[in-house]
């Protein structure tokens, strides 16, 4: 069965469990949230107050945020010390774990929903899988959210080259990030747009906070920055100093088609 992914084999990096760490404060305070009508239709049937949700990767708490708009039980789990504390700070009555999406520290049929924000790419999948599995309840649901810019526009498509951004919906193929696996149901796909108001100053905060750009060298980072400043100048749409920059958030989601084999891990 074939999934839906990004075409982009190159953010599969093990790195990626604590890169966003030192960029924390400014992941959370630039970084774009999620419509609450993507959260619901990645919720699907289980949309009800009390439901049971593991934001699994959930960094500073885009999607715990969200979830708990909808009266949610939400357990937040992350592998980043400095991720969880932000999500603390901003939530402090979370419940928020370390972990990671190979081994979720949660019992078996734990939750009714596992929700992904911005990270299945960055997994193991064939692993994940067999673990989301394992923590999903017998009528259990997983979704994969990914915040796209929507390069339609001449000015973003420009913008997304200066930045070195790929998260755009051009780059969007139908590819494995949501294997085939027998315990779930084929994938289905929802696109919800929506915008992110931004000026010079919180985009250069937003560009700051990608994987890419927090690990480079002084230098290279200068340059970087000049780079983007640049085309903020020069573009029509953004030279005011203020802009909406479109996005599409795109939801991959399947459900539990299966009991779950006995003799599993964790069985």
């Amino acid at each position: 069965m074939e999934g839906f992914g990004i075409e982009a084999g190159s953010w599969l990096r093990p790195e990626a469990a604590t890169v966003f760490g030192e960029a924390a404060a400014a992941y959370a305070e630039h970084r774009p949230g999620y419509p609450q009508a993507a959260v619901r239709w990645a919720l699907g049937d289980v949309c009800r107050p009390g439901v049971r949700v593991l934001d699994l990767a959930a960094g500073t708490g885009k999607l715990t945020e969200a979830l708990t708009l909808f009266g949610a039980d939400v357990v937040a789990v992350d592998p980043d010390p400095a991720m969880l504390a932000e999500l603390r700070r901003r939530f402090p009555g979370a419940t928020a774990l370390r972990g990671t999406a190979e081994r979720i520290p949660l019992p078996d049929a734990g939750v009714d929903v596992v929700l992904v924000g911005q990270a299945f790419h960055w997994f193991d999948r064939e692993t994940v899988m067999d673990e989301i599995r394992r923590v999903l309840g017998p009528a259990g649901q997983l979704a994969a959210l990914w915040n796209l810019w929507d390069d339609g526009q001449a000015w973003v498509r420009g913008l997304a080259e200066a930045t070195g951004n790929e998260i755009t919906v051009s780059a969007w193929r139908p590819q494995a990030v949501l294997p085939g696996h027998p315990g779930f149901l084929p994938p289905e796909r929802g696109d919800f747009a929506h915008e992110q108001r931004r000026t010079t100053e919180s985009m250069m905060g937003t560009v700051a906070t990608y994987s890419y750009v927090i690990g480079l060298p002084d230098d290279q980072r200068a340059a970087y920055e000049r780079r983007v400043r640049a085309y903020l100048r020069s573009c029509a749409v953004t030279r005011g100093g203020s802009f909406s920059l479109p996005h599409v958030t795109t939801v991959v989601r399947t459900a539990v088609s299966t009991p779950r084999p006995a003799g599993r891990p964790g069985a």
